[in-house]
């Protein structure tokens, strides 16, 4: 089985990340803020995430998006095709585990 994050799954441009968050629905999970959109072309779902300063250090913003971009990777099936999705980390992001993330994201699911 291949897995790999290929960049066709990811977010990668800041213009990418502003049309999400500007005409995106937004949705809030405990330790994330998520805005979901359809792609203006369809195609695989794609994430990207973000962590201000606000967040933590450097090391600490790095590891909540390795956790959430591996917890997307393992559970794109979950997601519809065509989406775009942006997850924002909040505050209280640094504190999570890989089990709360993945549980954030059925929870996320289930409401669209």
């Amino acid at each position: 089985m291949d897995e790999r994050f290929p960049k066709s799954a990811r977010l990668r441009r800041r213009g990418e990340f502003l049309r999400v968050q500007d005409g995106g629905r937004k949705f809030h999970t405990d330790s994330f803020l998520v805005f979901v959109s359809q792609q203006t072309e369809p195609g695989p779902t794609r994430v990207g995430v973000t962590a201000s300063r606000k967040v933590g250090g450097a090391v600490q913003r790095n590891r909540v998006k390795r956790l959430v971009r591996e917890a997307f990777r393992r559970h794109t099936l979950l997601f519809p095709a065509g989406l775009d999705v942006v997850f924002i980390a909040k505050k209280n992001a640094v504190e999570v585990e890989y089990d709360q993330v993945v549980r954030e994201i059925e929870k996320l699911c289930r409401r669209f």
